[in-house]
């Protein structure tokens, strides 16, 4: 596959695209939240190990669940918004593998023999994906609020009890309001941030 996105697909996804904090009354429709899984279940992982589990939150009394366990600041703003995804990651993706990675009959192997590998293993693709979630939301011509200000232990016991999935961070999205936009952060220049060697 060759050729490069336009300035106007590179501007929707990257150079435009903001936080958003506010949002417009305009629903999400399961079938858009279904669109995006399937957009971003094709962006790589480690070993095809697609750990990322979402809970998608859309009902006022699941709002109303979730709501204690965010911080103040991002209580108001993720009840207005139209839908939120929980993103977490399941910690025993490996079981799995059999099905996601078949041309390599002993991938299982290749996490199952610690705990912490696994679970770094799982943290660091469950959030390349919940990067992916972002970016086909986006595509898709929906706006994102992700954060990271809530109370972990609360929403694991509220949405993954019981199971191997540990939340990693909520997203917010809908339809954003600009007027509730801060005044756009800056980002570090290349030199900065990155060297070639």
């Amino acid at each position: 596959m060759s050729g490069k996105l336009n300035d106007e697909a590179l501007d929707l996804i990257f150079r435009e695209a903001r936080t958003h904090n506010a949002w417009q009354d305009k629903p999400v429709t399961d079938e858009q939240l279904k669109e995006i899984y399937d957009l971003f279940k094709w962006g790589p992982t480690s070993a095809n190990m697609s750990p990322a589990r979402i809970v998608f939150v859309k009902s006022d009394e699941e709002k109303e669940r979730l709501l204690p366990a965010l911080m103040e600041g991002n209580r108001e703003k993720t009840r207005q918004a139209p839908a939120t995804a929980i993103i977490g990651h399941d910690v025993k993706f490996y079981e799995r593998l059999p099905e996601l990675f078949p041309h390599a009959p002993d991938a299982k192997t290749w996490f199952n023999w610690s705990d912490e590998w696994a679970e770094m293993n799982a943290f660091r693709n469950g959030s390349l994906q919940g990067a992916y979630f972002m970016i086909a939301a986006r595509a898709l011509g929906l706006d994102c609020g992700p954060m990271s200000g809530f109370d972990m232990d609360a929403v694991n016991e509220l949405y993954f009890k019981g199971t191997d999935v540990k939340v990693n961070f909520i997203c917010n999205i809908g339809y954003g309001d600009p007027a509730g936009l801060f005044e756009r952060s800056p980002r570090l220049p290349f030199d900065d941030a990155c060297k070639i060697v």
